[in-house]
């Protein structure tokens, strides 16, 4: 299978710079670099493997396709669609928020 391109829409990037700058924010650069190449790497994993992501949200939200990754060291979830040519990334939320809730203000169908 050959890995489709990740493609994270404005907000999904709003999300990720927002999680570095509150690692940042607390002295912790390290913990923001590490963020960074966990995400990198779950980036690879989804392009290669996007069905293994969790459609638990689909269901709860009426998303048919939708899906998402856990982070294995941070507690971010990946929130995407498999197109037929990319991935596409509508969010990367803290697994603490009111999923459903932050999903729904975002820009969840455009």
């Amino acid at each position: 299978m050959k890995a489709k391109t990740v493609v994270p829409r404005e907000q999904a990037n709003r999300d990720i710079e927002d999680a570095i700058a509150y690692y940042l924010g607390e002295g912790a650069e390290s913990a923001a670099l590490c963020f960074i190449d966990e995400l990198e790497e779950a980036y690879v994993h989804i392009s290669r493997y996007p069905g293994t992501g969790s459609t638990r949200y689909a269901h709860e939200l009426n998303l048919p396709g939708l899906r998402f990754w856990l982070l294995a060291r941070f507690p971010h979830m990946i929130f995407y669609f498999e197109q037929s040519d990319r991935i596409d990334v509508w969010r990367v939320l803290h697994g603490e928020r009111d999923i459903p809730a932050w999903m729904q203000a975002s820009d969840v169908g455009s």
